[in-house]
């Protein structure tokens, strides 16, 4: 089983950055592919980025690339999102999932969800 609970949400002008944390706790952590997805009011759950077991692969939806980051620590089983060049658009509930096979754009191929965390971006 793998426990996740994400923190580090806020309200920020754009332009400006924040780092989401998840924390996970479970002892087959290391053993699963992580992603983080936003979900705006009124719009499906979006994939944002998600990085393999190892930390050595990571992708990223189209609307962060270049701007967001994703990254791992197994030893202390944390998974960050750092935001940077935040736009009013970026405005979404952030989740952090896991995912016992790969990484998927899907949502519904994620196992373990933690309870969202909220970003805010004011113009």
């Amino acid at each position: 089983q793998v426990q996740l609970v994400e923190s580090g949400g806020g309200l920020v002008q754009a332009g400006g950055s924040l780092r989401l944390s998840c924390a996970a706790s479970g002892r087959t952590f290391r053993s699963y592919a992580m992603g983080w997805f936003r979900q705006a009011p009124g719009k499906e759950r979006e994939f944002v980025a998600g990085v393999s077991w190892s930390g050595a692969t990571t992708y990223y939806g189209d609307s962060v690339k270049g701007r967001f980051t994703i990254s791992r620590d197994n030893t202390n089983n944390t998974v960050y999102l750092q935001l940077n060049s935040l736009k009013p658009d970026d405005t979404a509930v952030y989740y952090c999932a896991a995912n016992s096979l790969v990484i998927t754009r899907s949502p519904r191929d994620y196992d373990y969800w933690g309870q969202g965390t909220q970003v805010t971006v004011s113009s």
